[in-house]
């Protein structure tokens, strides 16, 4: 293994010699696993000790997503990818677009039309003891996702509240050595991949004007973390289009 690996590098968004990443991988003694177990366990800590949600921006650095305690698919995947990097697990950022209607029920429907038609998305590719697996499973948190199952007993197929997936009884999101999902359905374009989540981001940004940018980050994000912390609780809100199970009828279509 080459010190001067692009796939185990450090960069500026994957900081992981931050003195904040480099203590929580001692206090988990993920250095003494396997290469399974290691992928295992930061993958599980990244997707359950990290609560889905909207951080300020998608180009945040791996320790800035660690202090907020929560994140979505760019920003968890930041975290994910030094980790992972950090403990010697060589992995690379596939990224994508995909339609908005993946987070409609999240982003309010005040600003769902303003909302651009395509998001930048993207997932983690490492490299196992047998080869490359696809990681993207690890978006929405267990109680979020368990929110969604119990609200959306009658269907298998979601795109929505921040699910794309169409086995939403049992999507592939536990690590048990191969690709996980839960946002696939949702892709619209793929933009390839890359050795870091900084050559992503020089490359592809999220179309916002700079008001549009402004309102985002100083309230858009925080209606749609409230909103997000409702569905965790178990208080879904209707959308038109989406209809909820007929036992549950929590919320409202313009619930913030």
């Amino acid at each position: 293994m080459s010190a001067d690996d692009p796939l185990l590098a450090a960069t500026a968004l994957l900081n992981f010699d931050n003195p904040s990443i480099a203590r929580l991988i001692e206090n988990r003694d993920w250095n003494a696993l396997s290469t399974h177990d290691q992928i295992g366990a930061i993958y599980d800590f990244v997707r359950n000790e990290i609560a889905f949600g909207y951080n300020r921006s998608d180009d945040i650095s791996a320790a800035e997503v660690l202090t907020d305690g929560f994140g979505q698919c760019n920003t968890k995947g930041i975290l994910l990818m030094a980790l992972m990097r950090a403990v010697g697990v060589r992995c690379r950022l596939h990224g994508f677009t995909i339609h908005k209607e993946l987070q409609r029920g999240v982003v309010p429907e005040l600003v769902y039309p303003i909302a651009p038609e395509e998001i930048i998305h993207s997932w983690i590719e490492v490299e196992t003891e047998t080869g490359w697996v696809n990681l993207e499973g690890f978006i929405l948190d267990a109680e979020f996702l368990l929110a969604l199952q119990s609200t959306f007993t009658d269907t298998q197929s979601l795109c929505g509240y921040g699910a794309g997936t169409d086995c939403l009884r049992a999507p592939p999101v536990e690590w048990t050595g191969g690709d996980t999902y839960i946002q696939k359905t949702g892709i619209v374009q793929d933009l390839g991949t890359f050795d870091t989540p900084d050559d992503f981001y020089a490359n592809h940004r999220q179309s916002f004007s700079l008001v549009k940018d402004l309102l985002y980050r100083y309230v858009v994000r925080h209606w749609m973390n409230a909103r997000v912390r409702r569905i965790r609780a178990g208080r879904v809100p209707r959308i038109p289009g989406i209809a909820l199970s007929n036992h549950h009828h929590e919320g409202s279509r313009h619930a913030s």
